[in-house]
């Protein structure tokens, strides 16, 4: 696993302890414990002991105990889901979140959603945040207001044009309200949908139901917006057809009326000095059916499960922010935090005072944005709970054959354990050796991948 790519560019204390451990007696059971983790970067440290008794006879089939790990510890996956602590960790909620959204989709049989799903009416939504200001942006036949033409690059992206006059308040007010105006646009939807069959909402419950799956993104410019795949089904869910009238043309319709409805909109009182404020979505909307794998389509249905999955590992990083809750002003000098995203932690902390139960300093690192970054309605898709779950089965299956208890009978196995939380992460070196491992199992699945390109239909994350 280690070779000289590994300590290439290590600054000499990294490079020393990296050595120690690449050189000590239990390295390569260290080497197995990060494998294991996926190559987490805080990875959780356990200290403890595991029995397994039969309940019969009280025989001892089998006795774990950390003691014998190296430091004495054993190291589990940190789970955390963002990309900017935990690259491994994130991978694998990327991934889940991948097998959520595209079951929702394609259908599973293993995650109990029928093939035929991909019949019923669904849509890909992007519903935006509204202007708070004119931003440097990169126009497709022209140049940014400024005059000049930016690089995809340019760190100017996003930015305001003219800072005194933008209106950072209202964008951080927004965000703090988005997860309730999401929740208005679904209730409209309903609405809509029932207007143009011409029922009223308790028949329209009888004969067919919305399911989504969404995942908010952050703008370069602060303002946080969501992707939604919307379906429409029968009246048990994806298990049943829609009804005949129901059609991607009526569901696109809808949501177009529903998203421009005066009930789509969020009011926020006036206080302090902040004037009172209704918040709507952003004039851009878009709707876009999606279609099969192989029909020549680009919004497929594993291009769509792979957007979102990719959106469900990001916070607001992009816009230059924290990836942690921020205790005082100072810390944004010291991480070197631009002016665009400074303005706007700024104003969280100034507004919080006005509006104490939206706890805008709390989700200022967030630009004010507290809801869930992937969501769904309880009938669109199997569970991130149950993939977990099925992971987990999985390697207690692993873990029982190897141990050989796999021909005993769960139910006659009594199992004791203790444990305690022994800290979390890794030495400078360890860090640089754990990334390297994660590197390796990154390149190995995506070799994987490739291989399974050949069998589009049949494609995993």
């Amino acid at each position: 696993m280690t070779d000289t790519a590994t300590f290439a560019g290590l600054d000499p204390i990294t490079l020393g302890d990296a050595l120690r451990v690449a050189g000590s007696d239990r390295f390569d059971r260290w080497q197995d414990q990060i494998r294991r983790t996926g190559g987490c970067a805080d990875p959780i440290h356990l200290t403890g002991w595991v029995l397994h008794k039969d309940k019969t006879t009280g025989e001892l089939l089998h006795h774990y105990s950390t003691e014998t790990e190296p430091g004495g510890r054993l190291r589990i996956a940190c789970g955390n889901r963002r990309a900017s602590r935990c690259p491994a960790c994130a991978w694998t909620y990327a991934g889940d979140t991948y097998h959520l959204m595209r079951a929702g989709l394609a259908g599973d049989q293993g995650k109990d959603i029928p093939a035929t799903v991909r019949d019923h009416p669904r849509v890909f939504a992007t519903l935006t945040a509204p202007s708070f200001g004119p931003v440097h942006n990169r126009p497709d036949r022209a140049a940014c207001r400024c005059g000049a033409r930016h690089r995809e690059d340019d760190p100017a992206l996003g930015t305001a044009l003219d800072p005194a006059t933008y209106d950072y308040a209202g964008a951080v007010l927004f965000n703090n309200h988005a997860g309730e105006l999401w929740v208005r646009f679904t209730n409209r939807l309903r609405r809509e949908i029932a207007k143009r069959a011409g029922l009223t909402q308790r028949e329209l419950k009888e004969l067919c139901r919305v399911s989504y799956g969404k995942v908010a993104e952050f703008q370069k410019r602060g303002a946080v917006h969501f992707h939604a795949v919307i379906r429409l089904d029968g009246p048990d869910g994806p298990d049943s057809p829609p009804p005949a009238w129901a059609s991607t043309t009526l569901l696109t319709a809808a949501i177009r009326a529903a998203a421009k409805h005066p009930y789509t909109s969020v009011s926020v009182p006036a206080a302090g000095d902040q004037p009172a404020r209704t918040f709507r979505w952003g004039k851009q909307l878009d709707v876009r059916p999606v279609k099969a794998f192989g029909d020549g389509s680009d919004l497929t249905e594993q291009a769509v499960a792979s957007y979102v999955a990719k959106y469900a590992t990001k916070a607001a990083e992009n816009t230059g922010t924290l990836d942690r809750r921020i205790g005082e002003l100072a810390e944004l000098d010291r991480h070197g935090v631009p002016d665009h995203a400074r303005r706007l932690i700024t104003a969280c902390r100034d507004l919080d005072p006005l509006y104490p139960d939206r706890r805008l300093w709390a989700w200022a690192h967030m630009l004010g944005f507290r809801g869930h970054f992937s969501s769904k309605s309880r009938r669109y898709s199997t569970t991130l709970g149950a993939l977990r779950q099925a992971r987990a089965d999985y390697r207690a299956t692993q873990e029982r054959e190897a141990l050989g208890l796999d021909g005993i009978e769960p139910d006659t196995v009594l199992v004791l354990a203790d444990w305690q939380y022994a800290g979390h992460g890794h030495t400078p070196g360890e860090s640089a050796l754990a990334a390297t491992i994660r590197r390796h199992i990154e390149l190995n699945r995506e070799t994987a991948r490739e291989e399974l390109r050949t069998q589009p239909i049949e494609r995993e994350w």
